[in-house]
């Protein structure tokens, strides 16, 4: 008999093979990534923040872009980088995401389910990609407004994706508290 096949039935598959192991080994690790995540958003939030404080400061003011303005755009991009995997390993571990590919279907019309199981997720994904793009594009500009200006740029409308697609607790979409304790 393969994997994933039910005794006795042939070579039908099921659904749920499998996440009876990786609930017994990412179950017990849900509210510790949970909380992680939570808290290192205010990490993420802060590094986006101080990276475009310092890009539109050098970008209008026309100043040298320095090699100190190089580590906060490769350090905020490092900590957004840090907060999709541990992101990635919650939305694996979350009972919310299997109930969303469990039932696909009536998961779609639940706001919390759907928001988790599908937009949080993708609209996160995207700004971790934009911000990647603007963090590439910005190192191989030579000129230092052309620097700050594609930091400011890609930087900006990446937050602006991130604030929309963070539950907070006055979000129309889906709200959680400021942060999560397990």
């Amino acid at each position: 008999m393969k994997a994933g096949c039910r005794p006795g039935r042939g070579e039908v598959p099921v659904r749920n093979a499998g996440r009876e192991q990786k609930s017994a080994l990412f179950g017990n690790m849900y509210p510790l990534l949970l909380t992680i995540h939570s808290l290192f958003r205010w990490a993420v939030l802060a590094g986006l923040l101080f990276a475009l404080l310092r890009a539109y400061r050098g970008w209008l003011t026309r100043a040298a872009f320095s090699a100190f303005d190089d580590t906060v755009r490769h350090v905020a991009a490092t900590i957004a980088h840090v907060q999709l995997l541990i992101g990635l390993g919650l939305y694996y571990a979350s009972p919310l995401t299997n109930y969303f590919y469990d039932n696909a279907r009536a998961a779609l019309r639940q706001r919390e389910i759907r928001f988790f199981g599908l937009e949080h997720p993708s609209l996160m994904l995207t700004a971790i990609v934009l911000i990647s793009i603007g963090s590439a594009l910005a190192k191989r500009k030579t000129e230092p407004a052309a620097k700050f200006k594609t930091v400011a740029i890609w930087f900006t409308i990446a937050l602006l994706l991130l604030l929309l697609s963070i539950p907070w607790p006055f979000s129309p979409l889906v709200s959680r508290p400021y942060g999560r304790w397990g």
